[in-house]
């Protein structure tokens, strides 16, 4: 069973500047109405909005500045410590030359997904749709839930849109990093 499922954990706010992590109440708890809208999470001292790492986030001393610095990048390229408590946050980069690695492995198969879309042919009948559901599965399932029509086929062109556009934001990512 999940370890967040029974108990109502909070997460944690970095502030880069200040180098200082806190745990926000819940809004529940202030409120007493979890319908409330939530604001933006502030820093104490400096007033910059903080950063939500997540349940799992470990902070490193105020004092490791490059420890400090790698957080930040990976949470500019959406890499953060959220999870439902099973089995963690998932692969975190350890530093700044793995997470260059890691997203260009991400890359190479971003770009896998698309060859294989622009040299798809197209089903048109039901049994087509079975055979290329069964032979290329993780192919179709690996597209996003909105792509799919209703019987459950994903057009090409949809889907290469689809990676295109992933495959444009992953690059952005990489080469913020890589101009840091």
């Amino acid at each position: 069973m999940c370890r967040y499922a029974m108990v109502k954990y909070k997460s944690h706010y970095a502030c880069f500047q200040c180098r200082k992590t806190f745990k926000r109440k819940l809004l529940k708890e202030v409120t007493g109405n979890a319908a409330f809208q939530e604001r933006e999470a502030r820093c104490p001292d400096c007033r910059g909005l903080m950063a939500n790492m997540g349940k799992d986030f470990e902070a490193p001393p105020r004092k490791q500045l490059k420890k400090w610095q790698h957080i930040k990048e990976l949470y500019s390229v959406g890499i953060a410590f959220h999870s439902c408590g099973c089995y963690g946050p998932g692969y975190i980069p350890a530093n700044r030359e793995r997470l260059i690695a890691y997203l260009r492995e991400d890359l190479e198969k971003y770009y896998h997904q698309l060859d294989f879309w622009r040299n798809r042919m197209e089903p048109k009948t039901q049994q087509e749709i079975d055979r290329d559901r069964s032979k290329n599965g993780d192919f179709l399932w690996r597209v996003s839930a909105a792509v799919h029509e209703r019987n459950k086929t994903v057009r090409n062109e949809d889907a290469k849109k689809y990676w295109f556009e992933r495959i444009t934001e992953l690059e952005t990512k990489l080469a913020k990093i890589q101009a840091s």
